[in-house]
């Protein structure tokens, strides 16, 4: 039985968990364009400057690569970094034990649960089961966007369950940076948006449906500076080979791209 929600301690710690499951808990669903929730003052302000202040160097991340984040010189605009043990522990002493901790909360059965719970009409109509039986994989990762970034309206990938994104910015300053969220991928329907505020400490999460959670953020420029936060994923795992492809590519990852970097 978990206990009342406390507040974060600077260094992270077991309540975390319990704090991010009562912001979820406490923040309405709004089903506008589609079903999703918008956090704010996610994290405690000592909390989240910590957290900025360990935020990794620029060489920990390595290229995230997808069409729209394309430069002309064949780099992309988007870093990212997993949030996993075997690669935090390869960051430096003063890191760990923020990320560490952080990473253990956002993997968290509890935290999960939350999110199923908030969004269980969507996802029990999209699998056609009930919530009690479903089960996914949770990837958190850093994400670092460069002037430049922009990803066109588009829908996620059906092997994703939720996708959740805490933002981190410094202050109130890159406020218009914020996902955009669309009726439709064309026409009228694409022009009918909720734009969410990327402030500090804030953050949204949505059940992935087919043609139905459409979302897109705007080309970034050099004036904007570069976007940081932090993504959660939820992978679908049904069977016991999903269940097993994901946890082999982690260790694929690991060893061919964090382990030699």
């Amino acid at each position: 039985m978990l206990r009342p929600p406390v507040a974060v301690p600077v260094d992270a710690g077991p309540d975390a968990q319990l704090d991010l499951v009562a912001r979820i808990r406490a923040t309405p669903l709004q089903t506008a364009p589609f079903d999703h929730i918008y956090m704010e003052q996610v994290f405690p302000p000592a909390y989240y400057d910590r957290l900025l202040d360990l935020l990794p160097e620029a060489r920990e991340y390595r290229e995230f690569r997808h069409r729209d984040a394309m430069q002309a010189d064949g780099h992309s605009t988007r870093r990212k970094l997993t949030l996993f043990p075997e690669r935090i522990m390869r960051l430096p002493s003063t890191q760990r034990a923020v990320w560490r901790d952080l990473s253990r909360v956002l993997r968290s059965p509890e935290l999960q649960e939350a999110f199923k719970t908030k969004f269980r009409v969507a996802l029990e109509r999209r699998f056609q089961r009930p919530i009690g039986e479903l089960s996914f994989y949770p990837v958190p990762m850093l994400l670092r966007d460069l002037p430049g970034y922009r990803i066109s309206i588009h829908g996620d990938s059906l092997s994703k369950a939720i996708t959740v994104q805490f933002y981190l910015p410094r202050d109130e300053s890159q406020s218009a940076l914020g996902t955009i969220f669309h009726e439709g991928r064309s026409g009228e329907a694409a022009l009918r948006t909720r734009r969410l505020a990327f402030r500090p400490a804030s953050g949204y999460a949505f059940p992935v449906v087919y043609h139905e959670s459409w979302h897109s953020v705007d080309r970034t420029s050099d004036v904007g500076g570069q976007r940081d936060s932090l993504m959660l994923t939820y992978y679908v795992q049904d069977g016991a080979w999903r269940w097993l492809f994901l946890r082999l590519k982690r260790l694929w990852l690991f060893l061919v791209f964090d382990l030699h970097s």
